[in-house]
């Protein structure tokens, strides 16, 4: 799940590149673009390093214990 402290960073860090004589469009800027960008990046269902570290290594666990099995498996059957 995406962080609402990463969205509202990257806006911020966007939004800074919109001169300060424009105030209106970096106001609407602040207020649309989060949105969009939320939807977005929740429709493409990204997951953090941290999600993502986990999951790995649940899945090289889960290996190593199917490949522990097939070898039992090999040796019962031979």
């Amino acid at each position: 799940m995406i962080k609402a402290e990463m969205v509202e960073d990257m806006v911020n860090k966007v939004e800074q590149l919109i001169p300060e004589d424009l105030k209106t469009m970096r106001q609407d800027f602040h207020k649309n673009i989060k949105s969009i960008l939320t939807a977005g990046l929740q429709k493409a269902d990204l997951v953090t390093r941290e999600e993502f570290e986990v999951q790995k290594a649940v899945l090289a666990k889960t290996r190593a214990k199917l490949e522990a099995i097939e070898a039992q498996l090999s040796q019962s059957e031979g």
